[in-house]
């Protein structure tokens, strides 16, 4: 065979390879992340919060809704929901059987893109553009009713669309405020914005998509952390680089993870954000639209974040 022909035979075959590592082995490798982060007042107990997000469930989907009941077993104190649950129009059964365990212990949900409308078939290679819009079909208009209804009174949770709330958590008072999904541009912060009210021991802000304009004005208020999702850490990345794109306009640096966020300068300090700053949480989500169903470098995951007090 042709030296040249023999190369290009090898580059497909390594191609091929790793497309089907990453579409069928990497994309159900669910993993716990662990997280610490030093915001609880002094003396208090430390505080475990499970956070999921994007899970683009389909019903058939058995492992991803097994994997997910097992996050009970890790007896959180808080669940955060951020959005992206479902994938097809008949998943709400399946979102609630896989989050069942979870239900009754104190938790709180803001929605996704992918919560109202369901997934169109279109190129994967959509997901690598800095901020992939979808496209807004009212004949593929999902049940969210169903599932706030499922989340709000079967768990018991705080539903936080351009809304405040409080939850009594480990003896603490936790206070929250939430905003719909900056993806939609449904966004209301200044409906919700100020400071956290007298008598809260922690102000957390949620949200789906972590566009700047809701980090900064969460953290101008004083938030002690900021939880998001929508990313997928980039889905598919490069080893040693990291996330090519964040599908929103947070740097990709910021694509999962931890992270400080300063406000006003594009979340770093500098000296036109001389001030304090929030504690910002990507989760890299657990799913992937049913349209590009692959991960490389980049695993679904959850996360167990440990709340502790301040040094």
């Amino acid at each position: 065979m042709h030296p040249l022909m023999r190369a290009l035979t090898a580059t497909v075959g390594l191609g091929a390879a790793g497309l089907g590592y990453a579409s069928l082995i990497e994309r159900n490798a669910f993993v716990l992340r662990r997280f610490t982060m030093p915001i609880l007042p002094r003396g208090a107990d430390p505080i475990r919060v499970v956070q999921m997000s994007d899970l683009h469930l389909v019903p058939r989907q058995e492992r991803k809704i097994q994997w997910v009941r097992r996050l009970a077993d890790f007896k959180p104190d808080l669940v955060i929901n951020t959005g992206d649950n479902l994938a097809h129009m008949e998943a709400v059964p399946a979102v609630a059987r896989a989050l069942e365990p979870l239900y009754g212990i104190p938790g709180v949900f803001a929605l996704g893109s992918n919560d109202y409308y369901a997934p169109n078939l279109k190129s994967p290679t959509r997901y690598l553009l800095p901020d992939s819009r979808i496209t807004l079909n009212e004949d593929r208009r999902l049940p969210v009713g169903e599932l706030i209804d499922s989340f709000t009174r079967e768990a018991g949770w705080l539903h936080l669309n351009n809304a405040r709330g409080k939850l009594s958590v480990g003896g603490l008072d936790i206070e929250f405020v939430g905003v719909d999904d900056p993806h939609l541009d449904r966004d209301e912060y200044a409906a919700v914005a100020g400071p956290a009210a007298g008598g809260s021991d922690l102000f957390l802000g949620v949200v789906h998509a972590p566009y700047v304009r809701v980090l900064d004005a969460m953290a101008a208020d004083g938030v002690d952390a900021i939880i998001a999702g929508h990313t997928h850490g980039g889905q598919l990345c490069i080893p040693g680089y990291g996330a090519l794109v964040t599908n929103c306009d947070l740097d990709r640096g910021r694509a999962k993870g931890l992270s400080r966020w300063w406000v006003g300068a594009n979340g770093v300090p500098s000296s036109e954000a001389p001030g304090g700053a929030a504690y910002l949480h990507v989760s890299a989500g657990l799913g992937t639209s049913p349209y590009a169903p692959v991960r490389f470098a980049c695993r679904p995951e959850a996360s167990l974040i440990t709340l502790v007090p301040r040094s």
